[in-house]
């Protein structure tokens, strides 16, 4: 067979789907644009939403092994002026099991407070972490 066989020249009509339906595609394109807009324009809701909310945070940042029954914690915390925040720190063991936990409140008119607090823990810490902070009533 040669390549200019008249026979393979075109392919049958109809085998292989529609060829040339612009207009589904522009379609497929304009639902797929706007479904992709409505994406970002939600997780960005959700971002600013969840920053907003935040309205108290904290960081640990180092602690210290004093004894076989406490560990000194430096946190730093930030919150709105007129909120009381609660942060509760827990320390592990060496297997990883937990050895102490404690909630600490911050109150007062400052919105940053940075504090080391004490945690008195059941057995031999070697590491500490903070769980999270939130508003006094749980918020």
């Amino acid at each position: 067979m040669s390549s200019a066989d008249p026979a393979r020249a075109e392919l049958p009509r109809g085998r292989y789907g529609r060829s040339g339906d612009e207009h589904s595609d522009r379609r497929l394109r304009a639902v797929g644009a706007v479904l992709g807009v409505a994406f970002l324009a939600l997780i960005a809701w959700f971002g600013v939403s969840y920053v907003a909310g935040t309205r108290v945070s904290g960081e640990l940042i180092k602690f210290e092994i004093v004894s076989d029954r406490e560990v000194a914690v430096h946190l730093e915390v930030r919150k709105d002026e007129d909120v009381t925040g609660v942060c509760t720190v827990n320390t592990l063991a060496e297997d990883g099991g937990d050895v102490g936990r404690a909630d600490f409140t911050f109150d007062g008119p400052r919105g940053r407070i940075d504090e080391i607090v004490t945690v008195r823990t059941t057995g031999r810490a070697t590491s500490a972490q903070l769980i999270g902070c939130t508003t006094a009533g749980g918020n």
